[in-house]
C-alpha cells in the first residue's frame, strides 16, 4: 500500500523513536493524550515526532509527492487541545506532534519572545514572570500555542492588548516546498495577516515571536453564584462595554450551566471569572461581578495572584478526563439577546440531564472596542471583523460527557441552539457573522463568516506560497478554504 511507503520513507530518515508506530505503549500514551477523548479514536498510521524545524522540512520533502498524489494525509498537533474532531489527529494518515518542537527564548532587549511550537503557555509564563513581563497568550496554562496563534484568541489582557493571533509579530514556518520562511510586517506580510486567523492552511509554524510587556500581579479569580444573579451581570456587563470611559484593564467571563456535581445545590449555576490586570486590591469596577449575593462563597478564588497562578486556576477548571464539544457564535452586546440566548441555552438542557458525566456552560465573553482598535495598529488579521461593529459578545457553549452514544444528542441539542440563538439576534439586528475557529463545531464555517473579501484574500495566500493546494488537500483536519 502506498500510504506503507510513506511509512518506510520516513523510517528510513529518522531515528526509530521519531516515527512511532501503532501496538506500541508510546502510540497509545500519545494518542490518548487529547484534550478530548474523541480525539484518540482516529488511528493514524504513524505519530512522528520532529525536534526542530530541520525535520519537519525533511519530513514535508518526504511526505509531499506522496501526498499530492492522494497516497497519505497528515494532521498536525500542538497541545492537542482543539476537541473538533480531526483538528489535530487523522485517521489512517501520520499525525505531526510538535511536542518536542520547544524553546523559549527572549530577545531585542526582552520586547519579544521567541516560542516553539511545541510548547505550552505555562512554561512561557515562567520565564516571562521572573522578570516582570507578560504575553498575550491563554488564560489556561496547558493550552498550546498555534490553536490560538492562528485564530484569534482573547487572553487576560486582551482588553489592553488586543487579540492574541495581533501580538504574534513573527511566524516561522515550512512552506509546502520545503522552504523556511518568516512572516510579518517587513516580508511576507500577506502571510502574516492569513496566519493571523487561517488556521492551518498554509504551512506549518515552527516558531512564533510575540511581543512582550511589563507586567505584575493582578487581582481576579472566580466567583459562583446562583441564576437569580445572572440578568444583573450581564446588565452590568453590557453597561460597561457601552462605557466610552470603560477600563481596559479587566477582563469578564460570565457563564451560566448544569453539571450533576452541583445539581444537589441548584439547577443552574453561575460563574463569573473576573481580572483586574494591574495591581490593585478588589478594584471597585469589579463589583458588579463579584459582590452579588448569595454566592458560593466556599469557591470563591479572587485574590491577588501572578500570571503563572492566574493559568494554572484556569487549566485546572477546564480540565477533561471525557468527551469535549465547543460550538460558538457573536452577537452585539445586547442586554436582551443575551438574555435570550441564556433563556434558549438553559430550556435545552432538560433531556440533557440524564447524560452521563454532562457538564455543560455558556459562556460570555467580550470583544471591547479597545481590543478590536488594536488590530489595524499590528498589521491586520483575517478576521474581518470591523471596529465599527463593536463592542461584541462571544457566546460559547461549552461541554463534557463520558459515553459515545450521547454524542448525537450533544451536538445536535446544541446545534440547535446556537441556530436559534443566531435566529434570534438576526430578529433584533444584533447578528454578527463572525464565528471564532477554536470554538467553532465541526460544521461551522469560521472561515466564511470572515466575509467575502477576508475569504478571497486567504485564498490567493494559499495559491501563492502552497501552489499545488498540499495543505488544502493533504491536511483535512480544521476549516479549508476552497469548501
Amino acid at each position: 500500500m502506498a500510504g506503507n511507503e510513506t511509512i518506510e520513507a520516513l523510517q528510513g530518515a529518522f531515528p526509530k523513536a521519531q516515527v512511532v508506530l501503532p501496538s506500541t505503549d508510546e502510540f497509545s500514551a500519545l494518542n490518548t493524550s487529547y484534550f478530548s477523548k474523541v480525539q484518540a479514536e482516529l488511528q493514524p498510521r504513524a505519530i512522528f515526532l520532529p525536534k526542530n524545524t530541520e525535520d519537519i522540512v525533511k519530513f514535508i520533502r518526504i511526505i509531499g509527492p506522496y501526498a499530492l498524489q492522494g497516497d497519505i494525509k497528515f494532521a498536525v498537533r500542538g497541545a492537542g487541545q482543539q476537541p473538533a474532531l480531526g483538528c489535530n489527529n487523522v485517521q489512517d494518515g501520520i499525525t505531526v506532534d510538535l511536542r518536542n518542537v520547544t524553546g523559549i527564548q527572549l530577545k531585542d532587549d526582552d520586547a519579544t519572545v521567541s516560542i516553539g511550537a511545541g510548547e505550552r503557555w505555562g512554561d512561557v509564563y515562567s520565564i516571562l514572570q521572573e522578570k516582570g513581563l507578560a504575553v498575550t497568550g491563554s488564560r489556561s496554562s496547558m493550552g498550546g500555542i498555534g490553536g490560538l496563534g492562528l485564530s484569534g484568541g482573547l487572553s487576560f489582557f486582551s482588553t489592553r492588548e488586543g487579540f492574541i493571533t495581533d501580538n504574534v509579530t513573527n511566524f516561522e514556518v515550512v512552506l509546502a516546498s520545503g522552504e523556511v520562511i518568516n512572516a510579518n510586517i517587513r516580508e511576507n506580510k500577506d502571510l502574516l495577516i492569513s496566519l493571523r486567523g487561517g488556521g492551518n492552511n498554509f504551512a506549518i509554524v515552527t516558531r512564533y515571536d510575540m511581543r512582550t510587556f511589563k507586567q505584575g500581579r493582578f487581582w481576579g479569580g472566580a466567583v459562583f453564584y446562583f441564576p437569580n444573579s445572572f440578568p444583573s451581570q450581564v446588565e452590568a456587563y453590557v453597561n460597561e462595554l457601552h462605557d466610552p470611559e470603560a477600563t481596559d484593564e479587566t477582563h469578564i467571563m460570565i457563564g451560566a450551566g448544569y453539571s450533576a456535581a452541583f445539581a444537589h445545590v441548584s439547577d443552574i449555576v453561575c460563574m463569573n471569572q473576573v481580572y483586574y490586570t494591574q495591581e490593585v486590591e478588589d478594584p471597585p469596577v469589579l463589583d458588579p461581578y463579584v459582590k452579588m449575593q448569595p454566592q458560593l462563597d466556599q469557591m470563591r478564588s479572587v485574590r491577588m495572584l501572578g500570571l503563572v497562578d492566574a493559568a494554572k486556576e484556569q487549566a485546572n477548571q477546564g480540565s477533561s478526563t471525557s468527551r469535549v464539544s465547543y460550538i460558538n457564535t457573536t452577537v452585539k452586546a445586547d442586554v436582551a439577546t443575551l438574555m435570550a440566548a441564556y433563556e434558549i441555552y438553559v430550556n435545552a438542557l432538560g433531556p440533557l440531564k440524564s447524560v452521563k458525566g454532562i457538564t455543560t456552560s455558556l459562556t460570555l465573553q467580550a470583544y471591547p472596542k479597545s481590543l478590536l482598535d488594536k488590530t489595524a495598529s499590528a498589521g491586520g488579521n483575517s478576521l474581518g471583523i470591523d471596529p465599527l461593529d463593536g463592542p461584541l459578545m462571544s457566546i460559547l457553549i461549552l461541554s463534557f460527557w463520558q459515553n459515545k452514544e450521547d454524542d448525537d444528542k450533544i451536538h445536535s441539542t446544541f446545534k440547535g441552539v446556537i441556530e436559534a440563538i443566531d435566529q434570534d439576534a438576526t430578529t433584533r439586528g444584533t447578528a454578527v457573522p463572525y464565528k471564532y475557529m477554536n470554538y467553532a463545531a465541526p460544521f461551522q464555517d469560521p472561515i466564511g463568516s470572515y466575509g467575502e473579501k477576508s475569504k478571497a484574500e486567504l485564498q490567493a495566500t494559499s495559491k501563492k506560497y502552497d501552489p499545488e493546494g498540499l495543505f488544502q488537500k493533504s491536511v483535512p483536519g480544521g476549516w479549508k478554504l476552497f469548501d
